[in-house]
């Protein structure tokens, strides 16, 4: 991973609707689909990322991103590195804003959010693999 890729997307996979008290932004309802969450960090970007995916329970919420990734359901299925400036990455996404100001605190872009809502519909077909069944063995 290049060190001038600070910018990375959280592609998440959310199996149930939710209704989370995300901080200060207060409660926020999430539709059952795909999420893409477009964060930065200068430095320690491998540890970022790290807490982004452990358990909720282990860690403590300090981010938006925590509150949302603690909600049942919620399963980062791929991330993403880029060299690009965190709100132009984020309004390449598209997609739509359902909890405004999530991880968009420290925006000058106006982006309004830096979670975005993609549907239902999974958005990285074939790149993303559905994760083994229980009842299947890992080759």
């Amino acid at each position: 991973m290049s060190p001038s890729c600070t910018t990375y997307q959280l592609w998440i996979r959310l199996a149930e609707a939710a209704e989370v008290e995300v901080g200060r932004l207060g409660r926020c309802a999430f539709p059952v689909g795909w999420y893409v969450y477009t964060g930065s960090a200068r430095r320690h970007r491998n540890a970022r990322l790290r807490r982004h995916c452990r358990d909720a329970a282990s860690k403590r919420l300090r981010w938006h991103i925590d509150y949302f990734l603690a909600a049942p359901g919620a399963e980062i299925r791929y991330i993403g590195l880029s060299a690009e400036p965190e709100c132009r990455l984020n309004a390449a996404v598209g997609g739509r804003v359902v909890c405004p100001g999530l991880g968009a605190s420290d925006c000058r872009a106006g982006c309004g959010s830096h979670l975005r809502y993609l549907g239902t519909e999974a958005p990285l077909q074939g790149l993303v693999p559905e994760p083994p069944s229980r009842a299947e063995k890992p080759v």
